[in-house]
């Protein structure tokens, strides 16, 4: 049997608070499982169902943030649940908003709900951080958990980190922690599409009006056409046409003849 723990503050007017998200994934989870209904015991509100054919309680302690641990060791006494089985949902200001992190053990960091939790139950339980974001200044600390998710934030980031840890719930009651988080981390931040790969320029297989397949080394627009001298050519192809012409140890003296051909002039 696991008991997963969602913490937050009772009563409407802290409903939609930072410091609720805990609650509220409560929640989602119940809501998409089909769990039974709410109902007031154990100085909260507890709800049973199965998930991967095990046995699951969901609990919202009402005892407010700073006592959450009196409601959830009643539970764990009750039903002789080790701690070891126990989830716990929160939020966390170390994170950005909407990452979200799995933890077994360890400090609380401040938190105070973590803080009872680990008087009366120990430390030997899995806490899913729910990134909420700093407000950059500890002054601003407090009216930042205290304060309401803006509307664009309800509408985008949280309500898809919601129901992606509701989605992937049952990988923890299977100890797949690192599976939890990187399905989690994909449905909120998916990788973003590649660029397509550019396709390589063909290859040049035009062929000149001679009949010579094209590439680096032939020009057709160079070549002599049938019936054309070499003093109709143009002086650039001329020059290439008397290189070609030329003997090797007669280059010098043929191609300042070329370029005094082309430009008018006499060597």
């Amino acid at each position: 049997m696991f008991l997963v723990v969602g913490l937050g503050n009772p009563g409407s007017g802290y409903a939609a608070n930072r410091h609720n998200i805990g609650f509220m994934a409560a929640d989602e989870l119940v809501r998409r499982y089909s769990f039974g209904p709410w109902r007031k015991k154990f100085q909260g509100q507890i709800s049973e169902g199965e998930l991967n054919g095990q046995k699951v309680l969901v609990l919202k302690p009402e005892t407010f943030m700073n006592l959450s641990g009196q409601s959830v060791g009643e539970v764990l006494r009750f039903y002789k649940i080790p701690v070891e089985n126990v989830i716990v949902l929160h939020d966390e200001l170390d994170l950005p908003p909407g990452k979200l992190r799995v933890k077994r053990g360890g400090g609380h960091g401040g938190h105070n709900g973590l803080k009872s939790i680990d008087a009366h139950c120990g430390k030997e339980y899995r806490r899913i951080r729910l990134g909420i974001g700093h407000p950059g200044d500890k002054s601003r600390v407090h009216g930042h958990v205290l304060g309401d998710f803006s509307k664009a934030e309800q509408d985008g980031w949280l309500m898809t980190l919601l129901d992606a840890v509701a989605a992937e719930f049952g990988r923890l009651t299977k100890g797949d922690d690192g599976g939890f988080m990187s399905k989690v981390s994909a449905i909120v931040s998916p990788p973003k599409p590649k660029a397509p790969k550019k396709d390589k320029p063909a290859a040049d297989n035009t062929k000149g009006a001679s009949g010579a397949k094209g590439d680096k080394n032939s020009d057709a627009t160079n070549q002599p056409q049938a019936g054309e001298g070499i003093d109709d050519i143009s002086g650039a192809a001329k020059v290439s046409l008397e290189r070609a012409d030329t003997p090797v140890s007669n280059a010098a003296s043929a191609m300042a003849d070329a370029l005094a051909k082309a430009f008018g002039k006499k060597k």
